[in-house]
């Protein structure tokens, strides 16, 4: 399916989330600079799909260069869309290392419980996200309820993460003016509580642009205080076009 870009966003009042609209393809590009044994730079991504109700979520992160890079990791969530917004179904983690063999790990999500990465079972709670589909669920809960985003408020979701599932609250600290390669762009800075560290878990801080349909322009993911990526927008978000809008174009 072609892609279009920009996305905007639409003039009219926010929708609800009975009447959102979760588009058919949308896909993010960042800029990637941080710190891993040294100043690091490469490139990431995060990709949408949606087919009916069923939804996949690509993300990506690449250390060095495109063609031959240093690490590499892509995460991914393929679910359902319900009423409460995502629900996954199952969650996969690829890392590469140079000169390494791969190292991959799953979940697996069911009515009632989550199957851990090491084959524990836990109960599963109400709008329990993972790692690449955090995002898009923060995403859908500011464009529904925009009131979210105002500065002093807090969002907390349940997180299924590779050892077990916790409660993750994260406080919105105001607006911030961004410089991207696309231009300057206004976006809310959303911050998780816990610590880079803190039981050996990625924390991942992420910016909100309403103007761009409240997609992340900025995420910056930590290991601990030595060790992070910082993705910046690079290109204006891409949608896919509908088919019978193609058509009529032609």
């Amino acid at each position: 399916m072609p892609l279009a870009s920009p996305v905007q966003t639409a003039a009219s009042a926010p929708p609800d989330a009975t009447t959102f609209d979760w588009p058919r393809s949308t896909r993010l590009s960042y800029r990637l600079s941080g710190y891993y044994r040294g100043p690091v730079e490469g490139q990431a991504s995060v990709e949408w799909l949606r087919d009916g109700p069923r939804y996949q979520v690509h993300l990506e992160v690449s250390v060095g260069p495109s063609f031959a890079p240093l690490v590499s990791r892509r995460m991914s969530s393929d679910g359902e869309i319900v009423a409460e917004g995502l629900a996954p179904r199952r969650y996969d983690e690829l890392t590469r290392v140079a000169l390494s063999a791969p190292r991959q790990l799953s979940m697996a999500f069911d009515a009632a419980t989550v199957r851990l990465a090491n084959g524990t079972l836990v109960p599963r709670p109400p709008g329990v996200q993972d790692t690449a589909s955090q995002f898009v669920q923060l995403t859908w809960l500011f464009t529904t309820q925009p009131e979210r985003l105002r500065p002093g408020q807090s969002v907390s979701l349940m997180l299924a993460l590779p050892r077990h599932v916790n409660e993750w609250t994260y406080d919105v600290l105001g607006a911030e003016q961004l410089y991207t390669p696309t231009g300057e762009i206004e976006a809310v800075h959303v911050r998780p509580r816990r610590a880079a560290g803190a039981g050996g878990d990625l924390v991942a801080e992420a910016w909100f642009a309403p103007t761009l349909q409240y997609l992340p322009v900025r995420i910056v993911i930590r290991q601990d205080a030595e060790t992070f990526v910082d993705l910046l927008l690079d290109r204006l978000p891409q949608q896919a076009v509908e088919a019978a809008a193609s058509s009529a174009a032609r």
